[in-house]
């Protein structure tokens, strides 16, 4: 029911995890994608998968977004569909977060959305729409522990989405937002290690939800791509959990 045919998507932070899983789906839809990522190496060997474009960028900085944007723009003619998601995690509390560690977070999970969607979104006018994704979380909608700039910056996400979708619906551009649960990225054993625990009894933690597993890369990427697909056509600033029931 999908089909991405003639259409360019970009990718950030889609070396690994959810962000290739989702360029790799894009991908088999149709769609030509650009894969953002820090990791220029990383990027190129997923894009060589599918015979994509590969753009190293920080998505926290404004020009590293743009050059990606008009990379992706001029192999492929424009932008339609933009995944916003880059991210990180560093788990602390208010007392002993550092600020450059707060300052990171925030650049990368809630700066890049609005670098990239502003150099994204008048490509999109031009091709008389489009539609944005953002990576959210559960923490975006309810707290946890020892994430107190993580839980910030993607509850951040979540309302950001719900403005820009106000603000560029009467452009034809969609905006929502996927909400991941735990997932077994990279990422989620980065947080192990951040906990000092051992990666396969905090895997095993996430997995005790009412679905009794622990989400895949896959997972995610089947939701972002409903979303970006016309198959969503009437859905614009929605948010959605995508967690094996956890935050219900």
């Amino acid at each position: 029911m999908i089909d991405l045919s003639g259409k360019s998507a970009v990718v950030t932070g889609a070396a690994s995890g959810i962000g290739r899983a989702t360029a790799e789906l894009l991908a088999e839809l149709g769609a030509s994608v650009t894969v953002v990522d820090l990791d220029g190496e990383g990027a190129r060997e997923v894009a060589k998968g599918f015979g994509g474009l590969a753009a190293a960028a920080d998505v926290s900085k404004a020009a590293d977004c743009e050059a990606a944007v008009a990379a992706a723009a001029g192999a492929f003619g424009g932008v339609d569909i933009l995944v916003n998601n880059a991210g990180i995690i560093r788990r602390s509390t208010v007392l002993d977060i550092t600020e450059d560690d707060w300052d990171l977070v925030m650049a990368v999970n809630i700066k890049s959305v609005m670098l990239m969607s502003r150099y994204a979104v008048p490509h999109m006018i031009a091709r008389g729409g489009g539609s944005i994704v953002n990576t959210g979380s559960g923490w975006g909608i309810k707290g946890g522990g020892r994430a107190i700039s993580y839980c910030a910056s993607k509850g951040a996400v979540v309302n950001m989405t719900r403005a820009m979708a106000i603000d560029h619906g009467p452009d034809g551009i969609r905006v929502n937002c996927v909400c991941p649960g735990d997932t077994a990225t990279p990422m989620l054993a980065e947080e192990a290690r951040q906990l000092g625990e051992s990666p396969d009894a905090f895997l095993a933690e996430a997995a005790d939800r009412p679905l009794r597993r622990i989400g895949q890369p896959r997972d995610i990427a089947q939701s972002i791509a409903y979303l970006a697909s016309e198959a969503s056509g009437f859905v614009s600033g929605a948010v959605l959990t995508v967690d094996g029931a956890g935050t219900a």
